[in-house]
C-alpha cells in the first residue's frame, strides 16, 4: 500500500466462523437484510414531557422520562372509515388530528391525498373536503381552519362548521399555480407547499404562479396495456428560457381581499423563501435575481404590501441557497439569525429586525451544516447547531450563547449525528453512527446532557452485519499533480491481499455542494458495493473540486464550467488508484446516477487511456437540456456563457469513446429528461461508436416503479462482470 494513504478509520470488527456469507440483490433491495431501525415521524407534544411517533398504522404516545409507550392515541385501522395512515398533524391545542391517507405522488415533492379530522375529545372523524383529493392541509395556528390547495386554488376550510371557503378561483393546469409551486421550485428550491398562514391566523400568505409564457416539455407515458401512450405535457423552462412570473398575496380572511406585495418591479426573479416573522403583520420574503447571486431579505407590511430590504447579500458566484433555511426571527421581535459564507466558510450571524449585523456567532475553517433553533427561555438564550469541525467528514451537535464565545459538543465528534429537538428545548433525540459503528437513536435530557433512554440500538443488524464479514471503508487522500488534496474511500474484497491484483469501481456523484465521502454508516447502495467487492472488485469514492463542506473556494471554483474540474479530479483518482501495486491498472471503471451519471460519461470519454468502462444513468448529457433555477445557479445563462455549457458536455467529447459504456435512462423521468440520453445516443451514433443502452418505460428520475429497482441493479451487476 503506498505510504500516502491516510487511515483515518479502522476495519469492522468481524465475528469468528468458516465461509463467507454471500450477499445477495435480493437482501439489499428485497428482504430488508440490511436495514436498520429507527424512529420515524417523531413529533414533540406542547408540555415536553411526552412525544408521539407513528407505529405502523398506530399513532402512539411516549413519556420522555422513562421512553416507554403510555398510550395509543388511535388506530387507523379502528376508525370509521378505517383508513392508511400515511402522515398525520395535530393542532395547536393538541386535540386535533389532521390525518393523511390516499396519497398520490406527482413529482419529487408534490403530492396529493385525502385527509381527515378526527376530535380526541368526542373521537369523531371528518372528511376535511368531498371536492377531491387536496394537497398539503395544513392547520392554522389557533387549529380553527385548515388551508389546502385543491387544482391549483387556494382554500381553507372551518371546523367548526366544515364550510369550505375558496380564496382562489384562476387556478389552472400548465397556466396559474396558487398556493403550490410550479415544476422548477419544486425541484430546485425544495419545497411545493406554498401558503403560510400568519401567527394570529388571521392571513395566509400564498405564491401565486404565472407560468402562460413557460415552454413545455411533451413527454410520452405508454401506460402498459394501453393501445395509444398518453401525451403528457408540462411547464418546464431549460437554462436561459423564461420563467414563470412570480406574486406573493397575502389573503386576509375577514375581509376576503388579497394584497399583493411589493416584491419589485424586477419580474425575471426568485422569491425563494417566505415565512412570517413573530409579528403577525410582518412578513418575511427572499427575493433572488435570475443569476442567484444577490439575496435580499424583505419585510412586508401584511395590511398594505408595502416592503423594504433590511439585508443585502451579494457574491461574484453565487449565493448559496442553504442560507435561505436558516432566517429565524428572535422571539424578542428584535433580532434574526441568518447563516452565510461571507467569511469563506458558512456560518451564523445575529442580526437585529433592522438588517444592522450585531455579531458572528460562529466561525473558524469549518462550515455550519445546520441551524437547529435558539432557546430564549432558558437563562441565558442558547443556540443549537451541527457543524463538519472536526473534518469535512464528521458532523458534531453544538451548543453556544449569543455571544458566540463559547462552543460545546454534545456529540461524539467522530462521527455523523443528526439532532431533533423538543419545542422547549429541554430534550433531544439523537441518532448517531460512524462509519464502523450502525446508527444508534437515543433520548437525551439537554441539561447535562444526560442520556434518559436507547429508542434504537440496531444490535441485531450489527450481528447481520458482523455475520458477513465486510471489510469497513478504508479512507484515504491523495494530491492531483496539480497539489489539490481530495478526499476518498475505499472498500477491498473481504479476502483482500495485497500481492494480487483487483479491479477497481469508483462510483462518484460529483454536484455542487454534494458529498459522497463521510464518516457515517452505509446504506443500500453501499451494500451494492459491498455485493461487488466480495466478487473480487475494489470499490473507490473520491469527492472532487466542486463538492461541499470544505469552504466556498472549493466548492464555488466549479462555477461556470461545471464538469471540468470535476473530471480533472477523477480522472487523477483513476490514475492514482491504478498505479496502487494491487490495482490492476487496466480494468478501471466508473458509475454513477444524475449528476454522477453525467460525470461517469464525461470521465469515459475525456479518461479514455484510463478507464476501461463506465455505467451512466439518467445523465445531464449538456447543460443547455436542463433547468433554469440549477443550471444557471452554476453556469449563469447560456446566452453569456456558450462555452461553458458546451465545453464540457458527454456530447462535445463522444467521438473519444474507447472503452465499454452501459447508458441507462427512465423515459419518465420529468427532471432530467429522455431527451439527455437520445441526444448522447445520436452522437455517439453519428461518431461510428459502439455502446449499450436500456431505456425503463415510464420511470421517473429514480427509477424505482414496478420492480425496476432489482431490474437495474442487477443490469448493472451483469454488466460489471462482464465488462470489467
Amino acid at each position: 500500500m503506498r505510504k500516502n494513504i491516510l487511515l483515518i478509520i479502522g476495519l469492522f470488527i468481524t465475528v469468528a466462523g468458516f465461509g463467507q456469507k454471500e450477499i445477495t440483490l435480493e437482501d439489499i433491495f428485497q428482504k430488508g437484510t440490511f436495514r436498520t431501525e429507527f424512529v420515524s415521524n417523531l413529533r414533540w407534544m406542547n408540555d415536553g414531557n411526552y412525544f408521539t411517533a407513528q407505529e405502523q398504522n398506530n399513532i402512539v404516545k411516549y413519556s420522555v422520562r422513562s421512553g416507554e409507550v403510555v398510550e395509543t392515541i388511535l388506530s387507523g385501522s379502528e376508525l370509521t372509515p378505517r383508513i392508511s395512515i400515511n402522515a398525520y398533524e395535530f393542532s395547536a391545542n393538541e386535540q386535533k388530528i389532521l390525518l393523511l391517507t390516499d396519497f398520490e405522488s406527482i413529482y419529487r415533492r408534490s403530492y396529493k391525498a385525502n385527509y381527515y379530522i378526527y376530535d380526541r375529545e368526542s373521537g369523531d372523524m371528518k372528511e376535511l373536503s368531498s371536492g377531491g383529493k387536496q394537497s398539503y392541509a395544513t392547520f392554522s395556528p389557533d387549529g380553527a381552519k385548515v388551508a389546502f390547495v385543491r387544482g391549483n386554488n387556494l382554500f381553507y376550510t372551518i371546523l367548526e362548521t366544515m364550510e369550505e371557503v375558496q380564496v382562489t378561483v384562476d387556478g389552472e393546469f400548465n397556466k396559474i399555480i396558487n398556493g403550490s409551486t410550479d415544476w422548477v421550485y419544486e425541484e430546485e428550491l425544495s419545497f411545493a407547499k406554498a401558503f403560510y398562514w400568519s401567527p394570529d391566523s388571521r392571513r395566509i400568505a400564498f405564491y401565486r404562479f404565472d407560468e402562460s409564457g413557460v415552454k413545455t416539455y411533451n413527454m410520452q407515458k405508454w401506460n402498459e396495456g394501453a393501445l395509444y401512450p398518453e401525451d403528457y405535457v408540462f411547464k418546464y423552462p431549460k437554462a436561459g428560457e423564461d420563467n414563470s412570473i412570480v406574486e406573493i398575496l397575502i389573503h386576509d380572511l375577514e375581509s376576503g381581499d388579497n394584497v399583493k406585495c411589493n416584491i419589485g418591479s424586477e419580474t425575471d426573479i426568485y422569491i425563494a423563501r417566505a415565512n412570517w416573522t413573530t409579528d403577525p403583520d410582518v412578513l418575511s420574503l427572499r427575493r433572488l435575481n435570475r443569476l442567484q447571486n444577490k439575496l435580499d431579505i424583505m419585510h412586508v407590511d401584511a395590511s398594505t404590501g408595502d416592503s423594504k430590504v433590511v439585508l443585502t447579500e451579494t457574491n461574484e458566484r453565487y449565493v448559496d441557497l442553504d442560507y435561505c433555511d436558516d432566517l429565524t426571527y428572535l422571539n424578542d421581535g428584535k433580532h434574526f439569525i441568518h447563516s452565510s459564507e461571507q467569511s469563506g466558510f458558512k456560518h451564523l450571524y445575529l442580526y437585529t429586525i433592522d438588517g444592522e449585523l450585531v455579531r458572528q456567532l460562529t466561525s473558524g475553517d469549518f462550515e455550519v451544516t445546520r441551524f437547529l433553533g435558539i432557546d430564549e427561555e432558558s437563562r441565558r438564550p442558547l443556540v443549537y447547531y451541527i457543524a463538519a469541525k472536526a473534518s469535512p467528514l464528521d458532523r458534531t451537535f453544538f451548543v453556544t450563547d449569543l455571544k458566540g464565545k463559547k462552543h460545546t459538543e454534545l456529540s461524539p465528534s467522530n462521527g455523523s449525528v443528526s439532532v431533533n429537538m423538543s419545542k422547549d428545548f429541554e430534550y433531544y433525540v439523537r441518532t448517531y453512527s460512524n462509519s464502523i459503528r450502525v446508527p444508534t437513536t437515543d433520548l437525551y435530557a439537554t441539561s447535562g446532557n444526560q442520556l434518559i433512554k436507547n429508542l434504537a440500538d440496531n444490535e441485531e443488524h450489527q450481528e447481520v452485519v458482523d455475520s458477513y464479514k465486510l471489510k469497513g471503508k478504508e479512507f484515504f487522500k491523495f494530491s492531483t499533480e496539480g497539489g489539490v488534496e481530495l478526499n476518498g474511500y475505499m472498500i477491498k474484497p473481504t479476502d483482500f491481499d495485497e500481492n494480487k491484483e483487483y479491479p477497481a469501481l469508483m462510483f462518484q456523484y460529483s454536484g455542487p455542494g454534494s458529498q459522497q465521502v463521510s464518516n457515517r454508516w452505509v446504506g443500500g447502495r453501499d451494500f451494492w458495493h459491498y455485493m461487488l467487492a466480495q466478487k473480487g472488485y475494489i470499490i473507490a469514492v473520491v469527492d472532487p473540486r466542486g463538492t461541499g463542506y470544505r469552504g466556498e473556494e472549493f466548492k464555488k471554483l466549479t462555477y461556470g464550467q461545471l464538469g471540468k474540474y470535476e473530471s480533472e479530479d477523477q480522472i487523477a483518482a483513476a490514475k492514482y488508484i491504478a498505479g496502487l501495486s494491487y490495482t490492476n491498472a487496466d480494468r478501471i471503471g466508473i458509475w454513477g446516477w444524475s449528476y454522477g451519471g453525467y460525470m461517469s460519461s464525461l470521465c469515459l470519454f475525456k479518461g479514455a487511456d484510463v478507464f476501461k468502462m463506465a455505467i451512466a444513468v439518467a445523465p445531464v448529457t449538456n447543460w443547455r437540456y436542463y433547468d433554469t433555477i440549477y443550471t444557471e445557479r452554476y453556469m449563469g445563462l447560456p446566452q453569456e456563457n456558450g462555452s461553458g455549457y458546451d465545453d464540457n458536455s458527454p456530447t462535445a467529447h463522444a467521438s473519444k469513446l474507447k472503452g465499454n459504456f452501459l447508458l441507462i435512462h427512465g423515459t419518465g423521468d420529468d427532471n432530467v429528461h429522455f431527451q439527455n440520453a437520445v441526444a448522447l445516443q445520436n452522437k455517439l451514433i453519428s461518431e461510428g461508436k459502439q455502446f449499450q443502452s436500456f431505456y425503463y418505460p415510464d420511470r421517473a428520475h429514480g427509477i424505482r416503479r414496478g420492480g425496476a429497482t432489482m431490474h437495474i441493479y442487477r443490469l448493472m451487476t451483469d454488466y460489471i462482470l462482464n465488462n470489467l
